[in-house]
């Protein structure tokens, strides 16, 4: 779907700009998942490893949705199906892959004029939030998505896994 006019992408660009950016320490992180462990988790309320890797990685995939919709609901009456996890790195990173270039692709058919066009958030046919799409892009899709990161390092951490550097210095790596 695509809805670019002659309107500015200024914004468009940023937000490319910045999930290339994030991509980059996102797929250090994803490739360190440990193999064999999708069932693990730090708690019997966290969610588990796999679940929280496929998550990480297919996130950008909520761009698409967000500028391709103009809704979602997140308890639907039908139930959700939940995903095929990845059961090795190579799969992991192929899913991110994908999600990271469609995602690109997406914003590259928008414009900032779309961006402020409204999108809601409904659980269960009522409306929880009603916002423009550059808001949902910016607090439902992307500091989304370096929180889960966030919570992946932890994970990775917990498993005895090499923590990335991210935003500075790791424990694990000087840069």
């Amino acid at each position: 779907m695509t809805h670019t006019d002659t309107q500015t992408r200024a914004l468009c660009e940023a937000f490319i700009a910045e999930l290339e950016e994030e991509a980059t320490t996102t797929r250090r992180a994803l490739e360190r998942v440990p193999v064999g462990k999708n069932d693990w988790k730090p708690h019997p309320k966290s969610m588990p490893l796999g679940y929280l890797a496929h998550l990480v990685a297919t996130m950008p995939e909520w761009i698409n949705m967000t500028i391709d919709q103009d809704e979602l609901d997140i308890a639907p009456t039908t139930g959700r199906k939940m995903p095929e996890l990845a059961t090795t790195t190579a799969d992991l990173l192929a899913r991110f892959d994908r999600a990271v270039d469609a995602a690109k692709e997406t914003l590259r058919k928008t414009d900032d004029a779309y961006l402020q066009t409204s999108w809601k958030l409904l659980a269960g046919g009522h409306v929880v939030s009603e916002r423009p799409r550059q808001l949902v892009l910016r607090h439902g899709v992307m500091n989304h998505w370096v929180h889960h990161r966030g919570q992946l390092t932890v994970y990775l951490r917990l498993n005895e896994a090499k923590v990335p550097s991210i935003y500075g210095p790791t424990a694990d790596e000087g840069r």
